[in-house]
């Protein structure tokens, strides 16, 4: 009799516990179907378009409130994973920049599996094929010049090495930003590249700054006449205004897609998959188009002064080797530059 209590017991407590769980999974749904709760959106975006796609969202899903963490790609990862050592990963939604970011994270078995309905309008290749991350745009990462300082537009990276921008070129950190990190495993892995790049760039000069921004923002202000960093702030500032010009490389550019996908263990499945639904959707896409990006989705324009993937000639390396190889990339880079 003492046997079968505790058995009854024991079962009380398991269905009790299960019970809790398959509520708390299913808390952001009502009885009505309507989305609501509380999603911690994580990404490496600019504030100001990060703002922007959480208002978007929140036109569509008002009851669902948005909680942003923004910062690089490598700071956001580095808190994920403070938060894993803690057991408590806060994050539902991660949007940051490359794949390359999401395959060390889907490695740890840190990502829920999600095909999205709206993953048929993406390009095959730019979506994990067991449902893990999508990318959500096209962003190259090309030359930026300051045309009041430079007459001669160049063609070639190599005008980074040339004497005329002898201590006067600027690119971000890969251990802040997530396409410098990228950027580096590519290049360092592309002929005629390789490592010399980076030597010839740290011979020539080369600072190094924390983010894309900030390389924009110097060479605008004319500080530095060229700089390495992703093509879509080049086009938006020249749009506005700023002495600055867009150049593709004739050799070509390394492309991020700046994935999204959902945590594993997101208090908030329901409204994290409405959020990515929202990303991916034709709503969504039209928004990276009228705040400056290139669309991911077939059927979308780019916006003026970008081109569009199959316009560039792309730089790419294999997705496992640039993994597994991304610390030690970094390692020989800040050998190279001084930094850690």
């Amino acid at each position: 009799m003492l046997f079968a209590l505790i058995l009854v017991f024991t079962t009380a407590c398991g269905s009790s516990s299960s019970s809790s769980k398959t509520s708390e999974a299913s808390s952001a749904q009502n009885d009505s179907g309507k989305i609501e709760g509380t999603l911690n959106f994580y990404t490496s975006q600019p504030d100001a378009d990060a703002v922007a796609l959480v208002e978007a969202f929140n036109k569509e899903y008002p009851d669902v409130k948005v909680e942003t963490f923004r910062s690089g790609t490598e700071e956001v990862i580095s808190k994920i994973k403070a938060e894993q050592l803690a057991g408590d990963v806060q994050a539902d939604v991660l949007l940051v920049a490359d794949s390359v970011t999401f395959e060390g994270l889907k490695e740890e078995d840190l990502l829920l599996s999600y095909k999205s309905p709206e993953g048929k309008e993406i390009p095959e290749n730019l979506v994990d094929p067991d449902g893990m991350y999508t990318g959500t745009k096209v962003m190259a990462t090309a030359m930026v010049v300051n045309t009041e300082n430079v007459k001669e537009i160049p063609k070639s990276w190599n005008a980074l090495t040339s004497n005329e921008a002898k201590g006067s070129v600027l690119m971000p950190s890969p251990f802040y930003s997530g396409a410098a990190a990228y950027n580096l495993g590519v290049f360092t892995r592309q002929d005629p590249f390789g490592w010399a790049l980076y030597e010839d760039l740290k011979a020539n000069g080369t600072t190094v700054t924390k983010g894309n921004g900030d390389v924009l923002k110097t060479v605008a202000s004319g500080e530095k006449n060229y700089g390495m960093v992703v093509d879509f702030v080049v086009a938006r500032a020249k749009a506005e205004g700023s002495p600055v010009e867009l150049v593709y490389p004739e050799e070509g550019v390394p492309v991020i897609t700046e994935p999204v996908g959902i945590m594993k263990d997101t208090k908030n499945e329901a409204a994290s998959k409405a959020f990515v639904d929202f990303v991916l959707s034709e709503k969504g896409q039209e928004l990276a188009a009228e705040i400056g990006y290139t669309p991911i989705r077939k059927g979308i324009e780019a916006p003026e002064g970008l081109k569009t993937i199959d316009e560039m000639k792309v730089l790419d390396a294999d997705i496992t080797e640039l993994y597994q190889a991304r610390e030690d990339d970094k390692k020989q880079f800040g050998e190279i530059f001084g930094q850690q």
